[in-house]
């Protein structure tokens, strides 16, 4: 692939895929770390072109290359990130059809996204893809998992987002 190739296709794939790299920045970091992240799975993105064989759709090597990133980049923050809380913006999110700032973003898509960053990172990844509309092969493929199993941590999550969202008193005596 020549170096003109490689950059229309690089353009494409942020064009046509934009709200998937938008949900896995928005699921995977907060505030001010979203545009670390963004940039991360650019760079991955632009560098695993090459690497694309077209043994999948192009949606699925760009799942494949954001969530690979994103867990990697949360692992490397995770050990050596403690930033102040007021450094963090917790009203900021971007839009998926035009990357502007929203702040007419309804409060129960921040309490997902908040919901969402409480999951375990694989977790995580595999419920955003099933929010995404991706199927259980997908996500299969994306995670290397087979796809009962992606049911089964879906089932999980869904549990888990169900409880995070929607507290009842009784579970709370129950833990």
């Amino acid at each position: 692939m020549n170096a003109t190739e490689h950059d229309a296709c690089f353009a494409t794939w942020t064009r046509d895929h934009r709200a998937i790299l938008v949900h896995v920045v928005q699921a995977f970091a907060e505030g001010a770390d979203r545009h670390d992240l963004m940039q991360e799975i650019l760079l991955a993105l632009w560098r695993a072109i090459p690497g694309f064989r077209g043994g999948s759709r192009p949606s699925t090597y760009v799942y494949r290359v954001a969530h690979s990133t994103a867990l990697t980049w949360r692992r490397r923050e995770a050990t050596h990130r403690r930033r102040s809380a007021d450094a963090i913006d917790a009203d900021w999110m971007m839009s998926p059809d035009d990357g502007r700032a929203r702040s007419d973003t309804p409060a129960r898509l921040h309490a997902l996204f908040a919901a969402l960053r409480d999951l375990q990172p694989v977790d995580r990844s595999i419920m955003l893809m099933a929010l995404d509309g991706a199927s259980y092969h997908e996500i299969s493929e994306v995670h290397g998992l087979s796809e009962s199993h992606v049911g089964v941590r879906l089932t999980r999550a869904r549990q888990q987002l169900t409880r995070i969202l929607n507290p009842s008193p009784a579970s709370d005596h129950a833990s």
